[in-house]
């Protein structure tokens, strides 16, 4: 068993890929084989497995979030009460209900069993910058 924490940079909305920090981290434990955990320790983020060859897939993806669920100032979320942490926290912590929080990723030979387009993705959605955690637990041998 190997545990780390991931730390993200964020400077807004969007989503951060950490990939390489996550098959790095990987080669160093010495395992080879077993199941990866990632877990982001925040209700306003979220983690997703995302196409990482065309970054119009994250612009676009971004966009269609922003339009589902619009700030609180929006008058479509009028309905809102929390809303003193600004308009974008609440929204925030609704998308973050909708997306995944952790991922289970398969290992092996050392390395994450990801597709050929495929990356990991930190989904920030506050507009302020973060630092944000994601913790890696691997279990294997």
């Amino acid at each position: 068993m190997q545990q780390t924490v991931f730390q993200i940079r964020t400077s807004g909305a969007g989503l951060y890929e950490f990939t390489r920090d996550v098959s790095g981290w990987l080669g160093d434990t010495g395992l080879r084989s077993g199941l990866l955990t990632l877990f982001v320790r925040h209700t306003s983020a979220s983690l997703l497995i995302q196409e990482n060859a065309d970054p119009e897939v994250q612009t676009d993806l971004k966009a269609f979030f922003d339009r589902l669920v619009p700030p609180s100032d929006d008058p479509s979320m009028a309905y809102l009460r929390h809303t003193y942490e600004g308009p974008d926290d609440m929204p925030a912590h609704i998308k973050a209900v909708m997306m995944p929080v952790s991922l289970q990723i398969p290992v092996a030979e050392g390395r994450a069993v990801l597709g050929t387009w495929q990356g990991i993705y930190l989904f920030e959605h506050r507009r302020a910058p973060h630092r944000r955690e994601v913790a890696a637990h691997l279990m294997g041998d």
